[in-house]
């Protein structure tokens, strides 16, 4: 059994990630689902959507929810849905090396799934250092 995936980010962010992922993998899960967060929404009925989304998404193995900015809104929400839950974890700093990683990876138990969803995020960082 696959843990749901939900994004909760900034509005635009969840849905052009994941038209890149299904560009990289073909498909996407059919446990993956987003909400965006508008500059104007309300954050209690954001919160409220969320954890619609994350009920919908929880089949008994949780919800890993993703978050692109740590302590903006959409994280903000994530963080309060984690403390609703003890079947939900939650990782900030979503980007698509993050997001490929665990869709890769969906099978893995919860806390498992949040460990790979950080590495990813971190190989999919690199520094130039050549020098000139």
């Amino acid at each position: 059994m696959a843990s749901g995936i939900l994004l909760v980010t900034h509005a635009g962010i969840a849905h052009a990630l994941m038209d890149a992922a299904r560009h990289v993998l073909g498909t996407l899960p059919p446990q993956l689902d987003s909400v965006e967060v508008a500059a104007d929404a309300d954050p209690e009925q954001a919160l409220r959507e969320a954890a619609e989304h994350a009920a919908r998404l929880d089949r008994g193995a949780g919800v890993l929810v993703l978050s692109d900015l740590y302590g903006a809104t959409p994280c903000n929400i994530a963080q309060r849905l984690g403390q609703q839950s003890a079947q939900l974890r939650w990782v900030a700093g979503l980007n698509l090396s993050m997001l490929l990683r665990v869709l890769n990876y969906a099978g893995r138990p919860l806390e498992e799934l949040a460990g790979i969803a950080v590495s990813g995020g971190h190989t999919g960082i690199r520094v130039d250092r050549t020098e000139q």
